[in-house]
């Protein structure tokens, strides 16, 4: 059986930041949904961000389990919230972004939806952070908007995320 990955929508931030990237009005005729972003924040804190489905910033109904290192250690986590994306901190190198891919599987099913993603800190330095997830959204709705935060601050100029539809066929 093919898979067929199909871009739905990109954005990209202009001149002076913004707060969040959206997604919205996604139609249901994708087995899968993943996202791609490169991301920094205006923010010298930020190193994560969430990825809120359907409007939902209830961090409780959200959990999920991260294993996470730095360059100096590794550890994991069991935690209740959505922060499933990297996001490049103000402080680490200069003009250098966050990759993450997050992963959602049957986000038309009547059951709670399941979430996956990967992601790393780029940064000409000594420590960047590397995070995995495996999580769940406790919702049984059809994710129709997704919405991307960073912790702290707005993202930056230039950063982009790609919303794709997987299809088999």
């Amino acid at each position: 059986m093919a898979t067929t990955y199909e871009a739905i929508a990109t954005v990209t931030v202009g001149s002076g930041g913004a707060a969040n990237i959206e997604f919205t009005s996604i139609v249901n005729t994708y087995t899968d949904l993943v996202i791609l972003a490169s991301t920094r924040s205006t923010s010298g804190g930020a190193t994560d961000g969430s990825v809120y489905f359907n409007g939902d910033t209830t961090a409780a109904n959200y959990s999920r389990r991260v294993l996470y290192g730095d360059g100096s250690a590794a550890a994991s986590a069991s935690v209740s919230n959505a922060r499933f994306l990297i996001v490049n901190a103000d402080g680490t190198t200069a003009s250098t972004f966050a990759n993450s891919l997050i992963y959602i599987p049957n986000y038309t099913s009547s059951n709670n939806k399941s979430v996956s993603s990967e992601g790393v800190e780029e940064n000409n330095a000594t420590g960047a952070i590397a995070a995995m997830n495996a999580g769940l959204w406790n919702n049984t709705a059809v994710i129709n908007a997704i919405r991307l935060v960073p912790t702290s601050g707005n993202f930056a100029q230039y950063s982009t995320a790609t919303l794709y539809g997987i299809k088999n066929s």
